[in-house]
């Protein structure tokens, strides 16, 4: 393969791969429920999706790995937005294929303390919101959804800026909030 072609090639790859959308679930889709570890302040506890819910909506992004660059500015940005959501009655929460030990000094260091961080080892939640990653099975996606009190996805997004899903789900939560009676 002369070095021209193996280029062409590879990058034909990276667009067939980028242009597969992972965010299957559409807004109006019913969100799964699920209940799993997870971690917050280095603390762990279950988090129930249906419990979560009947607090306000959820914001529920998927990262590929903690400690990795794009995930920790990721979570800092979460971070630093957490009290933006919570003023709107949202509930900001992180969730990856990485161990719950991992998760519980992720969500000190890079979550500084202001949100959970969920395990999802059997990669189950990861399938239901069809979050998984096509080149590096077993980990997600970075895939940001903003679920209704009623269960639906009411906005979705994928993308590899970090910072676009802090913004985005921001955004999608005062529309929603600024929607209600």
């Amino acid at each position: 393969m002369t070095a021209v072609f193996k280029r062409a090639w590879c990058a034909a790859v990276l667009v067939a791969a980028a242009s597969v959308g992972h965010a299957a679930l559409k807004p109006g889709a019913q969100a799964p429920v699920f209940k799993t570890e997870a971690a917050r302040a280095g603390q762990a506890f279950a988090f129930d999706m249906a419990e979560a819910l009947r607090k306000g909506p959820v914001v529920l992004y998927f990262f590929p790995r903690a400690f990795t660059e794009g995930c920790t500015i990721e979570a800092h940005a979460f971070a630093e937005a957490t009290p933006q959501f919570g003023k709107l009655g949202a509930t900001v929460v992180g969730i990856s294929h990485d161990d719950i030990a991992t998760l519980k000094k992720f969500s000190t260091e890079a979550c500084r303390d202001q949100f959970a961080v969920a395990s999802d080892a059997s990669a189950a939640t990861i399938r239901a919101y069809d979050a998984g990653s096509a080149s590096r099975p077993g980990t997600a996606s970075r895939i940001s959804y903003v679920i209704d009190r009623d269960g639906k996805v009411a906005f979705a997004h994928e993308g590899s800026d970090p910072l676009k899903h802090v913004e985005l789900t921001l955004q999608a939560v005062q529309r929603l909030q600024a929607a209600k009676p």
